[in-house]
């Protein structure tokens, strides 16, 4: 281990040449200082001097000296210790043919072929650690399910999907499968690769050294099915016919399927009970990629070595510490800075910002919480419109500049109820984004609550001029009636927080907030034309204003709540009825790309089964 000591940074050791020098100029001076018979007559010095030796502390000297001599070998970086990390990376491809047709749904290995092949595949999957893997399927065209990569369970979770049904028409067409399985390795870019063919047959053997004709790639074959065969049920009762009108009983061509593997050389395996033909395939891919690629390795690894100097910096410190002079550290402790006071941190302080834990709190309504935490005005201001501080929200709204700034600011005006300065936002709104339906609805609606507002302060006005007791019977009807003004009062969509995406300073926007809220104006708008047509025309007295307001706006709430419950559940027993099908979707996907590809006849026969 110690035949390999060397300096990471020798030229650092150059350090030592002026570190002598100084050194020795520095131990010069030390001898001159006690040296007085030079400057001075020899019958003066016994007057001069006094019998006591001079002390010299040789010993910080030495001490410095040392601690220099250790901070040069550090800066040198000595090692001994070999740290090899390879940077290589692997990189191998692997592209998976599943044969699709009808003569994989045969049983004559439980349940079916097909099924105990989708078991192998996902076997496969699971014991491949790195490189790239795609899937390909085919029947009488091949069909990409899944092009290369490194994610294997993007590939495992499409596998139950994967039945004859879904194949646009049928056969058994393998030479297009092994062209289209040759391409994905191309257009990738990859040097070498692997295809893995699954499969009950082929119609011929010698087709894929036609289309490798460079032997870039390897061809394996996992067997599936047995020599004897089964018939092949169609699901009605019945079982597949040719034409002729025979039971069609395809059976597993091992003769065909090893000369295709050796012609594409690569390996052959008949599909087993055990894990043995998945790890004879796993073990074939990689060690023929690793030999492939065995020389890439060698050049690629990058030698590091441990240093070893930082160690070093241990006995540095006791003998910095003892160069001081004594009670230099006493004033030192002055230069240092008071503690501050310190505070537990919460999990979510250590990890998210102020604005992140806001914007958690506002998706979980918390927004008592999220209106304390933001520090954007934007998002603060949205929070404090949850929460029903609208004058608050104003404040942090005073200079909008954008639409969306005006459309938030219009909507706390008119919760707070301030109509017209509502519509003047708005159509400050609107000068920016004419086309906005949003603010069109909503200024519509505070319009119209405006209209009926001053309607009915006419009306109470006229009512009380005709009136010769008002007082008396605004008290009687104090328990039944409720303020107009209130009724009034506009509910425009509840999305302020929706148009604060751009303010969001972390990139995060309550979604589930804006999806909510959007559905509900024209109920909010139905729900208060019911309300005021309910509500008496003679005014409240002004000591049960306050508490009839509050009502009114509780039992709104309230209303309001119900009916997004409400549309929530329709909506979910609407998702409910759409049947699951995952393999619906690449049933229309290949029937689609069959529909556009242009099929060239190649004059090559496949089976129709």
């Amino acid at each position: 281990m110690m035949s390999e000591f060397h300096f990471l940074r020798p030229y650092w050791l150059l350090a030592l040449l002026p570190f002598v020098a100084i050194l020795l100029l520095l131990l010069r001076s030390r001898l001159r200082q006690g040296n007085w018979s030079a400057v001075c007559d020899a019958e003066l010095l016994p007057y001069l001097l006094q019998n006591k030796p001079v002390k010299t502390r040789r010993w910080q000297l030495g001490g410095g000296a040392l601690a220099g001599w250790l901070m040069i070998i550090a800066l040198a970086g000595p090692t001994w210790q070999r740290l090899p990390s390879p940077v290589f990376r692997n990189d191998s491809a692997l592209v998976i043919a599943l044969d699709l047709s009808v003569s994989m749904d045969a049983a004559d290995i439980k349940p079916s072929r097909l099924i105990r092949a989708r078991y192998k595949i996902a076997d496969i999957l699971k014991q491949r650690k790195d490189g790239q893997t795609a899937l390909l399927v085919y029947a009488a065209e091949p069909y990409v399910v899944t092009p290369l990569t490194d994610d294997t369970q993007t590939i495992a979770s499409q596998l139950e999907a994967l039945t004859t049904k879904i194949m646009p028409n049928q056969g058994n067409n393998t030479t297009a499968a092994l062209a289209k399985a040759a391409d994905l390795l191309k257009q990738s870019g990859q040097q070498t690769g692997d295809i893995l063919l699954v499969t009950d047959g082929v119609a011929r053997a010698d087709t894929f050294p036609e289309i490798n004709s460079s032997n870039r790639y390897r061809l394996s074959v996992l067997a599936v099915g047995t020599e004897d065969g089964a018939p092949i049920a169609t699901g009605a009762g019945g079982f597949v016919k040719d034409d002729n009108g025979d039971i069609i009983v395809p059976r597993l061509d091992i003769a065909g399927l090893k000369q295709l593997a050796a012609a594409g050389h690569g390996i052959f395996q008949l599909m087993g009970s055990n894990d043995s033909d998945v790890i004879a395939v796993n073990r074939f891919t990689s060690q023929a990629e690793a030999a492939t690629h065995d020389k890439q390795k060698r050049d690629l690894l990058l030698e590091q070595w441990s240093d070893k100097g930082p160690w070093l910096i241990l006995p540095i410190l006791p003998l910095a510490a003892l160069l001081f002079r004594r009670g230099l550290l006493i004033f030192l402790i002055i230069l240092l800075p008071w503690p501050e006071t310190g505070y537990a941190l919460s999990w979510d302080e250590l990890w998210q910002t102020k604005n992140q834990q806001a914007h958690r709190a506002f998706r979980e309504g918390d927004y008592a919480k999220a209106e304390q935490l933001f520090e954007n005005p934007a998002w603060k201001a949205a929070a404090q419109y949850k929460s029903g501080h609208y004058e608050q929200a104003l404040q942090n709204l005073q200079q909008p500049k954008t639409a969306d700034d005006f459309y938030n600011q219009g909507n706390a005006l008119a919760k707070a109820g301030k109509l017209e300065d509502a519509i003047s936002a708005y159509d400050q709104a609107l000068k920016q984004k004419p086309d906005d339906a949003d603010t069109q609805y909503n200024k519509a609606l505070v319009q119209k609550q405006l209209e009926k507002q001053q309607q009915d302060q006419n009306q109470n006005q006229q009512s009380n001029s005709d009136k010769s007791n008002p007082q008396d019977q605004k008290k009687q009807k104090s328990n039944d009636n409720q303020d107009n003004r209130q009724q009034d009062s506009p509910q425009p969509q509840e999305n302020a927080d929706s148009r604060q995406n751009e303010a969001n300073d972390d990139g995060q926007q309550p979604a589930e907030e804006q999806q909510s809220e959007q559905g509900q104006p024209q109920d909010s708008q139905n729900l208060q034309e019911k309300q005021a047509e309910q509500a008496q025309e003679s005014p409240l007295p002004k000591d049960d204003q306050n508490h009839d307001k509050a009502t009114a706006e509780q039992q709104q709430t309230q209303a309001l709540e119900q009916l997004r419950d409400e549309k929530t559940q329709a909506n979910q027993q609407w998702l409910n009825r759409i049947p699951d099908d995952p393999a619906g979707l690449l049933k229309r996907k290949f029937l689609y790309q069959y529909g556009q590809q242009e099929r060239k006849q190649s004059g090559q026969s496949y089976r129709n089964w």
